[in-house]
């Protein structure tokens, strides 16, 4: 928690930037800064959905505070999500997208070609005829394969938090329980006479 509290935007923040303003009075609202069981766990969905399918980091957390407004999601965690795409992550979450879009949908492109036009010094027709022909159908096949990462990323981020805080929860139940057993004890104990 003090991690999120530390990185991610606090209210004042965010409602300064200029994307927010015309927002500003429906982002400010209290149930979208409220830690609860609901709100996390879609503020943590939205946040891997728009941290991994919006690669911009500017965007990332304007998009989220954007989005929270319709699915009622956690500003905090949400922005804080989107920081698992990261400079060290995002080359992997691209390879990934490429080859998923590739295996998935079978949209790839032939490198070769590629290496064919530099060697020749083509055109810039001939580039483009190259990539409306094969490298068009690999950016469409990444960019489905990263749609397909930021929603599996989503739903498994969403199950994780529902057990993290159900886990979190009955932690707290049982050392409230621990400590008014120990009250219990402590108070009968103090009320035997000593003899």
């Amino acid at each position: 928690m003090n991690w999120i509290r530390r990185n991610s935007p606090n209210r004042e923040e965010l409602l300064e930037s200029r994307f927010i303003k015309p927002f500003a009075h429906r982002v400010a609202h209290s149930h979208l800064w409220r830690f609860t069981r609901t709100s996390v766990r879609r503020g943590t969905a939205l946040g891997l959905f728009v941290g991994i399918f919006f690669l911009i980091p500017g965007v990332q957390i304007l998009g989220v505070a954007l989005l929270a407004l319709p699915f009622r999601a956690n500003i905090p965690i949400g922005a804080a999500m989107t920081f698992l795409s990261n400079p060290v992550t995002t080359p992997l979450i691209l390879a990934a997208s490429v080859w998923l879009g590739s295996a998935l949908f079978g949209m790839h492109t032939n490198v070769s070609n590629l290496y064919i036009l530099y060697d020749e010094g083509a055109s810039l027709v001939e580039w483009w005829h190259w990539f409306t022909a094969n490298a068009g159908t690999a950016l469409l096949g990444g960019l489905a394969g990263l749609f397909v990462i930021s929603v599996v990323s989503a739903v498994v981020g969403y199950l994780l938090a529902s057990v993290i805080w159900d886990s979190w929860i009955r932690l707290r139940w049982r050392q409230k329980i621990r400590r008014a057993r120990d009250k219990r004890l402590e108070a009968s104990t103090s009320d035997t006479p000593a003899g």
